[in-house]
C-alpha cells in the first residue's frame, strides 16, 4: 500500500491531467501546502456531487416500487466495487421456489377462514364500536356428507339425508331414506341416558353435584352449569332431556351404581336387550362420533323411552328453571316444535355434533295416528325442523306408497 505521501506524489504528478507540466520535473514545491488543500477540494466537490446523484437516484417513493412489479435494480459502478459476499447463496431447487411461490401467493391473496366482527365496549359513560377481524374455520363435513348420503334423492327434497317415518302402533314404514345408514347420534343419547337412569331405580330427589369430571374434554364445549352447581337427580334428567345439558347428563351417569363406567355397561346392555343391533354407546351425552346407530335402531329406543311418564313429560316441556345452590337458571326446549300448537308431540330429542349433524326424533300424532318420525345429518340449523314440517304435510294429504330409496333398496346403505 502507497504512503500518503507517495499517494500525493502519484495523484498530483501521474494520476491527475492538470499536473501535466511537472511530470518530468518532479520538484518539491508542488507538494507545498497550498497544492495540497487546493486537491482535497476539488476531491471533496467530486465526492459530494457523486453522492447526490445516488441520492437523487433512490429517491424515488415507497408507493412507485409498490405500484410497479419489482424489477431487478441497476447496479452503480459504486455498487460494483463494493465488497462481495464471503459466501455465495446455495442453490435453491425447483420445489423449493415453487413452494415459496405458493407461500407468497397465499399471504398476498385474501386470507380464508377470517371474517370481520363488529365488537362494542364502553370507555368513559360512551359507548363505542368497533370492528375486528377473527378466525373461523369452516364446519368439517359430517359422516352422511362424507358417505354421500345427502345425494340420494327423495320426493320431499328433504335436507336430512336419514328420514325414517313408522306408524307406531303397527311399526308399518311409511316412510323411507337411508335408514339403515350407522352414523353418530349425537344427544339423541340421551334418551338411552334417561331409560338407564330410570331403571336404576335411585332416588329422585337425591343431589347430585358437577365435578371437572363432568367438563367435556372432547369437543371442550361450555355449559351453564357451572362445577359446583348441585340439582337433584329429577332435575338433572329434566334439563339433560328438555335443554340437552351435557354436564346433567354426565353427572346422572357418574353417580349411578358402579360409576360411569358401569353407566355405560348398562346403557349397551339395554340396546341389545332393545334388538338395536346397529348401536353403539361410548358416553352419556352423545358429545362424541362414537354413538352411533341407525333411523331403524332409533325408531326401536324411541318407541322404548315413550313407555315412560317421565320422559314423556320433561322432554316436551317448554321451559324449566333450577337452582343450583348459587344461582337460578332458566332453561328452555332445544325443539321449536314443542311450543307450535298445531303439532301433537309426545317425545321428542334433538342434537347435533358436526360428524353427526342436525338430528331430531319424535312421537306425535297425527290426524289421530302416532307417528316416530327420525330425521338424522340435517344440514343447517333449522331444516331437521322443515324437514319434519315437509313430512306432516305429506301425511296429512294422505301419503303415498312407502318411499323406499335406493340406497336401503340394495341393502345396508353405508
Amino acid at each position: 500500500m502507497l504512503q500518503i505521501a507517495n499517494f500525493s506524489l502519484f495523484y498530483y504528478t501521474c494520476g491527475n491531467p492538470l499536473a501535466a507540466p511537472y511530470r518530468t520535473p518532479m520538484k518539491t514545491d508542488m507538494f507545498s501546502s497550498l497544492k495540497v488543500i487546493h486537491g482535497a477540494a476539488r476531491s471533496t466537490a467530486l465526492s459530494v456531487a457523486a453522492s447526490m446523484v445516488i441520492a437523487a437516484a433512490f429517491a424515488t417513493p415507497v408507493s412507485a416500487f409498490a405500484a410497479t412489479p419489482a424489477a431487478p435494480a441497476k447496479t452503480s459502478k459504486h455498487a460494483k466495487t463494493a465488497k462481495k459476499p464471503a459466501a455465495a447463496p446455495a442453490k435453491v431447487s425447483k420445489a423449493s421456489k415453487a413452494a415459496a411461490a405458493k407461500t407468497v401467493a397465499a399471504d398476498d391473496a385474501p386470507r380464508a377462514g377470517v371474517k370481520r366482527k363488529r365488537v362494542t365496549y364502553t370507555s368513559n359513560g360512551r359507548h363505542h364500536s368497533v370492528v375486528r377481524r377473527v378466525a373461523y374455520e369452516p364446519r368439517p363435513p359430517s359422516v352422511g356428507q362424507a358417505f354421500g348420503l345427502h345425494e340420494t334423492p327423495d320426493a320431499l327434497m328433504l335436507r336430512s339425508s336419514v328420514a325414517y317415518v313408522i306408524d307406531q302402533n303397527s311399526g308399518e314404514p311409511l316412510f323411507d331414506k337411508n335408514s339403515r345408514a350407522v352414523v353418530p347420534i349425537a344427544s339423541i343419547t340421551k334418551l338411552m341416558t334417561a331409560m338407564v337412569v330410570l331403571d336404576s331405580k335411585e332416588p329422585m330427589t337425591d343431589q347430585i353435584e358437577v365435578t371437572d369430571e363432568d367438563r367435556d374434554y372432547e369437543k371442550n364445549t361450555g355449559s351453564r352449569l357451572s362445577v359446583g352447581s348441585v340439582l337433584s337427580r329429577e332435575d338433572m334428567l329434566h334439563i339433560a332431556l328438555m335443554a340437552s345439558e351435557n354436564r346433567a347428563a354426565a353427572a346422572l351417569s357418574r353417580y349411578f351404581p358402579g360409576g360411569r363406567p358401569a353407566f355405560l355397561a348398562a346403557m349397551n346392555a339395554k340396546a341389545k336387550q332393545l334388538g338395536m343391533t346397529d348401536t353403539h354407546f361410548e358416553n352419556p351425552t352423545g358429545l362424541t362420533s362414537q354413538n352411533v346407530s341407525s333411523a331403524r335402531d332409533l325408531v326401536k329406543m324411541v318407541n322404548a323411552a315413550y313407555q315412560y311418564p317421565l320422559i314423556r313429560r320433561f322432554s316436551t316441556d317448554h321451559s324449566y328453571e333450577v337452582y343450583t345452590g348459587k344461582r337460578s337458571l332458566a332453561y328452555n326446549s332445544t325443539n321449536a316444535l314443542v311450543r307450535n300448537p298445531t303439532w301433537d308431540i309426545g317425545l321428542q330429542k334433538t342434537g347435533f355434533i358436526n360428524e353427526a349433524g342436525e338430528c331430531l326424533v319424535m312421537q306425535a300424532t297425527i290426524h289421530g295416528r302416532p307417528m316416530i318420525m327420525v330425521l338424522l345429518d340435517s344440514s343447517g340449523k333449522y331444516s331437521r325442523f322443515a324437514d319434519a314440517t315437509r313430512l306432516r304435510t305429506w301425511l296429512d294429504n294422505g301419503g303415498d306408497q312407502p318411499r323406499i330409496t335406493s340406497a336401503d333398496a340394495g341393502g345396508s346403505g353405508t
